[in-house]
């Protein structure tokens, strides 16, 4: 028999063979779910011995990773801007990337009274639901096309005790916005940017498991930027803000887009890397009419 510290730094170390960046934070996380024991109990019994089951479910999640199943579908779940929140197969796992998108329109809501926000091409709802909790005096609606992302999107509003301000519907972002959803003083959008020839390239673990629906853009990965800027005006309110996570090499092309729809005081934001991430700007008001 081991230990549960001892077949941390066993699957650790087999993790950093295999080239995966956080092997630690993985090797945790699998060694939590495979017990049934939350990261306190974790660290808690470290020194116990586990049984031989036990260590087989542990050792059979591993094999499953190092096989290119995300870490995150195999635990059921993923943390963002603080939150711990439900994935499966049917959203994208939540990026630190995106952390970028969420902080600048959570800055942005709280210095607007009862902000009313959309959550465009939602997924998981990580960036809505990030807005709601860290400016609770708004009101957030999570859009999503995939019916399954929208049974996510409401486990996560439940999970996170936000149900009196958080909502969530189908909407097509390729669409014009139903009528009745009235309009927003900020929109959020993280859509599918991936170029469809880019598509195969991707790395096993976002080709073979991530839902493609919520990947690929298009030819050039920019057909959801184009139907946003031109289609979703009217769900804007006067002075609205619209703020987009963008694919690297995209964040020019997307200023482009909205400053010829009637966007004004466009600006880019980097990510961690210096990457152009976030693109933003407020709508005008000829733009809207």
């Amino acid at each position: 028999m081991t230990t549960y510290q001892n077949l941390y730094l066993d699957i650790r170390r087999q993790l950093l063979r295999a080239g995966f960046p956080g092997a630690g934070l993985e090797a945790r996380e699998l060694v939590c779910c495979g017990s049934g024991k939350s990261r306190e109990e974790f660290y808690r019994d470290s020194a116990m011995y586990m049984s031989p089951d036990v260590e087989a479910a542990i050792r059979a999640l591993t094999e499953r990773h190092i096989g290119g199943e995300p870490v995150a579908y195999l635990i059921g779940e993923w943390e963002f801007y603080g939150l711990t929140l439900d994935v499966n197969e049917s959203v994208l796992i939540p990026r630190a990337d995106t952390e970028v998108l969420a902080e600048a329109a959570i800055e942005h809501v709280k210095s607007i009274e009862k902000c009313r926000v959309l959550d465009l091409c939602a997924g998981s709802g990580c960036v809505g639901l990030a807005i709601a909790a860290n400016a609770p005096d708004s009101r957030v609606l999570l859009g999503e096309i995939s019916e399954a992302a929208i049974r996510v999107c409401r486990q996560n509003v439940r999970r996170c005790g936000l149900t009196e301000r958080v909502k969530a519907s189908v909407l097509d972002a390729l669409e014009p916005p139903p009528r009745t959803i009235g309009d927003f003083q900020c929109v959020v959008c993280n859509p599918p940017y991936i170029p469809r020839s880019d598509m195969e390239t991707l790395d096993r673990s976002v080709k073979d498991f991530e839902p493609h629906l919520a990947l690929c853009g298009g030819e050039d990965g920019l057909d959801f930027y184009r139907a946003v800027v031109g289609k979703w005006k009217p769900a804007l309110a006067k002075e609205g803000r619209l703020y987009f996570e963008v694919g690297i090499g995209q964040a020019d092309a997307v200023l482009r887009l909205m400053r010829r729809e009637g966007f004004g005081d466009i600006n880019i934001l980097p990510d961690t890397q210096g990457i152009g991430r976030v693109v933003y700007g407020t709508i005008l008001e000829e733009a809207r009419r």
